[in-house]
């Protein structure tokens, strides 16, 4: 056992299975995404490395694990580091994995090396956990080109997904929220960057589809609960719909993401449960959600079971 005052161990060998929550034991995990490739989920992470006495944002890679059950997880290394970008400073914050076209684009919140403050990059592979490569040699978006203050932290937590039309949207930010179309490619904005009013929103933005309506949740408030609005169109307009996951209490952030696997729902987010854990040395957990008739999310509640309570009919 893994008393409160110890670190969990720096990596594993073969599979990890938790009887609940946090899914990932032995090393501090956040901001969680995921995607299904051939019958499996894969979990993409960033790292938290600060020590236990330190309580700063320590983070230079991002992790990825995969799962037939949302229960056995097998680690795959880290298939991007933050200094995968020539351009880049460090700092391996929050990030999305997304596939199209046959391959995979991660897109990712670093610190820019020459243009001061966070920049988002984009990397691409083949599959999920093979290693990542720079799929552009610049950054995607820069301090500059959002006009805020240098050294700001507005671009962080990029969110990308592909309307029903086939456009795909890049959506991040900050203490303000900021959208984009991009390219087919991918790797290139199209057209310019919006700005997007949305109460309360602080960070972490994320994107669901379902039944003809986007879901965009995001952390509001300090510490941060996550809330959501709903709209038929990523251009909006979109509806407040209030409190998605309320505050952890053990940690001062919290990013959720929705996936649909074998038929249910799962919210995958972080917090700060794991043994000497909080604000900087959190962890990801699962738990389910669910929609009520009029296709508004019901509230999720943190569980220690996790995917092993037994799911409503």
């Amino acid at each position: 056992m893994i008393r409160a005052t110890e670190q969990p161990q720096a990596a594993v060998q073969g599979t990890v299975r938790a009887e609940g929550n946090p899914v990932i034991q032995h090393v501090y995990t956040a901001d969680p995404s995921a995607v299904v490739y051939d019958g499996r989920v894969y979990l993409f992470t960033g790292r938290d490395e600060a020590e236990a006495d330190q309580q700063t944002y320590i983070m230079r890679e991002w992790l990825c694990f995969s799962s037939p059950d949302m229960r056995t997880w097998q680690p795959h290394g880290s298939p991007l580091r933050a200094q995968d970008f020539a351009w880049a400073q460090g700092d391996a914050f929050g990030s999305q994995v997304i596939t199209r076209h046959g391959k995979f684009y991660w897109y990712t919140a670093v610190t820019h090396a020459t243009i001061a403050g966070k920049a988002i990059g984009v990397a691409v592979a083949d599959v999920p956990w093979s290693p990542f490569r720079d799929a552009r040699g610049t950054a995607l978006i820069t301090n500059d080109m959002v006009a805020a203050p240098p050294g700001s932290m507005n671009n962080l937590d990029p969110a990308v997904i592909v309307d029903d039309r086939g456009q795909a949207y890049i959506f991040w930010g900050n203490g303000q929220a900021y959208y984009a179309r991009l390219k087919e490619n991918m790797i290139e904005l199209d057209g310019p960057i919006r700005k997007l009013d949305l109460p309360g929103f602080q960070e972490g933005s994320r994107l669901y589809k379902r039944r003809g309506w986007y879901y965009l949740s995001y952390g509001s408030g300090m510490p941060e609960k996550i809330v959501y609005v709903r709209s038929r169109d990523l251009d909006g307009p979109w509806e407040y719909c209030g409190i998605l996951n309320e505050i952890a209490g053990n940690c001062q952030t919290n990013s959720g993401f929705i996936l649909d696997y074998q038929g249910r729902s799962y919210f995958i987010y972080h917090n700060g449960a794991l043994a000497g854990g909080g604000s900087h040395h959190r962890s990801v957990c699962i738990d389910h959600i669910y929609f009520n008739a009029d296709d508004t999310i019901r509230r999720v509640v943190m569980t220690s079971e996790g995917v092993y309570g037994a799911p409503e009919p």
